[in-house]
């Protein structure tokens, strides 16, 4: 099978999505130019009409995403970084989120948000947070967050198809990795996890960027410990069944994400195993994540954002 980046397969979906359905538009800051990549070279395939830059506004840029999903387009509402999300969150968490909800379901909103996030790149605080939480606390919005090449273009093929809002968070350290990606057309539903790794010993539920990290430990570990790593891969809707059924096995849980730890999704997973599997854990839940602090820029960023010696440490305490 042939290989793409992750860049690459965003890239190549929404060219296939926006080939297959001329509803579908692109709209954001430096969008025809491809600031990452991943949407640059559209504009020669589908014109500016379709591939539309705009001033930096992300209030407008949102705002005409819920306007025109509301008109029977499908937009998908390049952000550039997750933080700006902030900028326009009127937008995003009160009007698309919740509008097909309050107009009792006669109302579809299929538009996506698509944004960058995460640190590792010394971008500061405002460049570089993982506000997958803020997302998850408002209803009526999906959040996909692909770890690789095939889930990225998968779970935003099944994003712009979608009839509801959608965030669709990609990390700004994954646009390099290499992964198998199908040439044929395919799409990744949303509320599957991926059992990356199986082991017995512990579950590691891994989110984005942190699956790389959690695999590299399990490998790491290998001749000690099995560990067993999952990939939500969709935040909401969230596979727990999966979760679950892996705790079964193992009794032990360590959760790994790049977004806070204080009401962040590692600690909306730890309540509901303990509502939903209690019984089944032979140690206490652990969790890896940012601390409750800003994001410094340079080198400081790393005594604030999770570290692949956490999960070692983590992973140890659990199994102690």
């Amino acid at each position: 099978m042939r290989e793409l980046l992750y860049g690459q397969a965003i890239n190549e979906a929404l060219a296939e999505e926006m080939t297959r359905d001329e509803k579908v538009f692109l709209i954001g800051e430096g969008v025809q130019t491809g600031t990452f990549g991943t949407t640059t070279g559209l504009v020669n395939r589908f014109g500016p009409e379709r591939i539309m830059d705009t001033p930096l506004s992300e209030t407008a840029i949102a705002g005409v995403a819920v306007g025109a999903s509301m008109m029977g387009y499908r937009p998908v509402a390049d952000l550039m970084f997750a933080d700006f999300m902030y900028v326009c969150a009127d937008e995003i968490f009160l009007k698309a989120a919740q509008w097909r909800l309050i107009q009792g379901g006669t109302q579809q909103l299929p538009c996506v948000f698509m944004a960058n996030v995460g640190g590792y790149r010394k971008l500061g605080n405002e460049h570089s947070r993982c506000p997958s939480s803020l997302v998850m606390h408002h209803p009526g919005l999906k959040l996909a967050m692909p770890s690789n090449p095939y889930d990225a273009k998968g779970l935003l093929k099944s994003a712009i198809r979608d009839n509801n809002p959608v965030v669709y968070l990609f990390h700004k350290g994954l646009l390099a990795l290499q992964g198998e990606v199908p040439e044929e057309d395919y799409t990744v539903p949303f509320g599957v996890a991926d059992v990356k790794r199986e082991g017995t010993d512990v579950t590691v539920v891994a989110t984005s960027f942190m699956v790389f990290w959690a695999l590299a430990a399990a490998e790491g570990l290998k001749d000690k410990v099995s560990v067993e790593v999952i990939d939500p891969r969709t935040l909401e809707p969230l596979d727990l069944e999966t979760i679950i059924r892996s705790l079964s096995k193992t009794n032990r849980l360590v959760i790994v994400d790049e977004d806070t730890s204080r009401c962040g999704f590692a600690a909306e997973l730890i309540a509901l195993v303990n509502e939903h599997a209690f019984d089944e854990l032979d140690a206490p839940i652990q969790r890896v994540c940012s601390a409750n602090y800003p994001i410094p820029g340079g080198i400081m960023e790393k005594f604030v954002l999770p570290q692949p010696e956490q999960i070692f440490a983590a992973i140890d305490k659990v199994i102690a």
